[in-house]
């Protein structure tokens, strides 16, 4: 010990030897990734494995040790990762066309099998896109164009979801969600065409709201009037002369009303005892 003591190049090789020993055997573990620990190439146990409900850091992240230059370490993503699809164009039953962007997330729930399948999660992304792209193209062209701006969209994503998860599932992984980022008509004659057929309906609808609109206007209008008479008639019967009196008025009064500039609106020559003005000459 002493002769290592003086030789201060084999204590720098011990040092270092020793360092590398250490390197080699602790391990600092992100909450954010889990472990795969293969030895010989073989896996052989999951370290910080992602746990459903179990918050980041109460799953084994920290220092860890292995076995020195004998086991490495596979790390994955325990964090939602995407899946961007490239644009698609899909055909809708209502025969449009429609360029349709959109994404999935995804986590690795099984480690494991997504290292034996794929290897690394950026396989698995490229393995998920086309199968999207696929359920995507399937799932709209079951439904006109409307059903994209309908509360019946949530439900066009649920089966994409659930088409996606079945095959995601062969790779360790699970799709937490799908969406469509956006579903356009390519520009030109296919969209104006839309928004004519749009507009059309809309004008359609209208029309038969105005015309339903009027018939109950005129429903309403003949049930005021046959009212209105069922009272004249009532209050007639109770009292002739003063129904006649009181038509006499009315009428006077719209027969020789003044304009607004008070000057008469005609003239009229008609003999005393004409029975026009009969109610002038009192009972």
């Amino acid at each position: 010990m002493g002769n290592i003591m003086k030789n201060p190049v084999a204590l720098a090789i011990i040092v270092f030897g020793l360092l590398l020993l250490l390197i080699n055997t602790l391990i600092i573990v992100p909450e954010t990734r889990q472990g795969i620990v293969v030895r010989f190439g073989e896996p052989v146990r999951i370290i910080n494995r992602y746990q459903d409900g179990v918050p980041y850091g109460s799953t084994g992240a920290g220092l860890l040790a292995k076995w020195p230059f004998i086991e490495q370490v596979e790390w994955i993503d325990k964090r939602i990762l995407d899946v961007e699809m490239e644009q698609q164009q899909v055909l809708s039953t209502d025969q449009l066309r429609l360029q349709v962007d959109a994404f999935a997330r995804f986590r690795v729930a099984d480690p494991l099998r997504m290292f034996i399948a794929a290897g690394n999660e950026t396989r698995v992304a490229d393995e998920l896109r086309p199968i999207l792209g696929s359920a995507l193209r399937n799932e709209l062209g079951k439904r006109p164009f409307a059903a994209l701006l309908s509360p019946e969209r949530g439900q066009v994503m649920d089966n994409i979801r659930t088409g996606l998860n079945r095959v995601a599932r062969q790779y360790g992984a699970e799709i937490v969600d799908v969406r469509i980022k956006r579903a356009d008509l390519p520009d030109g004659t296919p969209l104006e065409s839309a928004y004519q057929r749009m507009r059309t309906a809309r004008e359609q609808e209208a029309r038969t709201i105005k015309a339903q609109g009027a018939k109950q206007a005129q429903i309403i209008r003949a049930e005021a009037d046959a009212n209105a008479a069922k009272t004249y008639a009532e209050s007639f019967g109770k009292d002739p002369d003063f129904y006649d009196f009181y038509r006499a008025m009315k009428s006077y009064e719209t027969t020789f009303r003044s304009n607004q500039d008070g000057g008469p609106t005609s003239s009229f020559v008609l003999s005393p005892d004409n029975e026009y003005l009969r109610q002038f000459q009192g009972n």
